[in-house]
């Protein structure tokens, strides 16, 4: 990923130095294991500990050997002398990659969930702070009943407490030793050399890995980083369609030098939502390729290791930057109360026709009768371009007055009364986590 999205946490967690020091860990945690076992000299583990991670002499043994792990056996083996020859023993190159691929793996989801953590946090704090916030809920982009802003985001942290969920199990599920010799059998590598690296790694051991760690676990986690980027999306999208001038109940802040347009100096655009819609797509795109590296030839072929190469880790950066994105976003997000307010008046009351309905139905109505008689007035006021207030309407229609008293009539276009269980049901979701 490029450095624009790349936080430096995660930058670090992916540089080569870092994943040459797990390689590094996993060899003399599988050489101690082995000199408890007897098979190799005591003190290979800790000649092994010594060695220095040289990127650039890795980098160049590997021009010349086109291997990248007997480039960097060789470069340890130069620091270390004699006890490079009990090095790596037993074992293939997928023992030391994919142990440490699940390494990484681990550490950057650890960092997601700390990054969730934050968002849910923000969210948690608007929705508490804008709980009985009036506004209207929308559904096909049109204006439905009246909600409030709390719930709106107490909903969304609802989602990302269950992407936490999942994203916990993920981690789980990678968080795989694999020390088992060239097609798996343990042959040349007892399972519990592999059950001591696990240990001492804080992983667990793979139950068959062929030669590699199957790829199901990684898909796995990869959907689950895919389940996240919807939710960043979803998120943002109600971000970005609150901030379009005609609705104008919420928006991104707007720092004080900042510009919004190279030609029209007014413009205060949803930049950074819009820059999280784009990377919720890349971080997506890595689920079906992570999907695919499930199917590989017998016990392993390296059609997968181009993908877990770049596309997979481009989607763990993306995830985690768009996470501190989001964060910023919501914690600084600017809201419109009264603006809410405007527009959840704005079409004559209309918002409140179930509430007649029910009324009318409660009188003693029949359903269908009372639907044909409410929506026939509230196209009325539709047509009129909400000019003409619904409530009017009703008052003047015999139909609706014979059966519902004037008192009765204008309490139901009384918005508290929608505010009943919203308590609870902020809090319910708050809870969720």
């Amino acid at each position: 990923m490029i450095p624009r999205y790349t936080t430096e946490k995660m930058a670090e967690i992916w540089a080569p130095e870092n994943k040459f020091l797990h390689w590094l860990a996993i060899e003399a945690a599988a050489a101690k294991a082995m000199e408890d076992n007897g098979t190799i000299p005591a003190g290979t583990a800790a000649a092994i500990g010594t060695a220095k991670i040289d990127v650039a002499r890795i980098e160049a043994i590997e021009a010349e050997t086109r291997h990248d792990v007997i480039a960097f056996l060789t470069s340890v083996s130069e620091q270390i002398g004699e006890p490079a020859k009990f090095m790596h023993q037993g074992m293939t190159s997928s023992d030391v990659v994919d142990t440490g691929f699940s390494l990484l793996l681990r550490d950057s989801g650890c960092q997601i969930m700390a990054r969730l953590e934050k968002v849910m946090s923000a969210l948690k704090k608007q929705a508490k702070a804008h709980k009985h916030t009036l506004c209207i809920g929308r559904s096909h982009g049109i204006h439905a009943e009246p909600t409030t802003f709390g719930l709106k985001m107490a909903s969304h942290y609802a989602a990302f407490a269950r992407c936490h969920l999942r994203l916990d199990e993920a981690i789980e599920e990678i968080s795989i030793c694999a020390i088992s010799g060239p097609v798996g059998t343990h042959a040349t590598c007892p399972p519990d050399v592999q059950a001591k690296v696990a240990d001492a790694l804080h992983l667990k051991p793979e139950t068959i890995s062929t030669q590699i760690i199957p790829r199901d676990r990684h898909a796995m986690f990869f959907c689950t980083l895919s389940v996240i980027a919807g939710c960043i999306e979803n998120l943002a999208t109600e971000i970005r369609h609150l901030q379009r001038s005609e609705v104008r109940e919420a928006e991104e802040f707007f720092h004080g030098k900042q510009k919004g347009s190279s030609a029209m100096p007014h413009k205060r655009n949803p930049v950074l939502t819009e820059n999280l819609t784009g990377l919720a797509r890349v971080i997506r795109g890595a689920a079906v390729p992570a999907l695919e590296n499930i199917t590989l030839w017998h016990e392993r072929d390296i059609s997968h290791s181009s993908v877990e190469r770049t596309t997979l880790p481009d989607a763990i950066m993306a995830c985690d930057f768009a996470l501190e994105r989001l964060q910023m976003v919501v914690e600084q997000l600017v809201i419109y109360p009264e603006r809410m307010r405007e527009n959840m008046d704005s079409l004559g009351g209309l918002i409140y026709s179930q509430k007649v309905l029910l009324a009318l139905t409660q009188a003693g109505m029949n359903r269908e009768e009372a639907y044909k008689i409410v929506q026939e007035i509230s196209m009325n006021v539709w047509e009129s371009g909400c000019k003409e207030s619904f409530l009017e309407q009703l008052r003047n229609d015999t139909r609706i007055n014979a059966v519902i008293q004037d008192d009765n009539l204008v309490e139901l276009f009384n918005p508290q009364g929608y505010l009943t269980h919203i308590s609870e049901l902020v809090d319910r979701a708050l809870e969720s986590s």
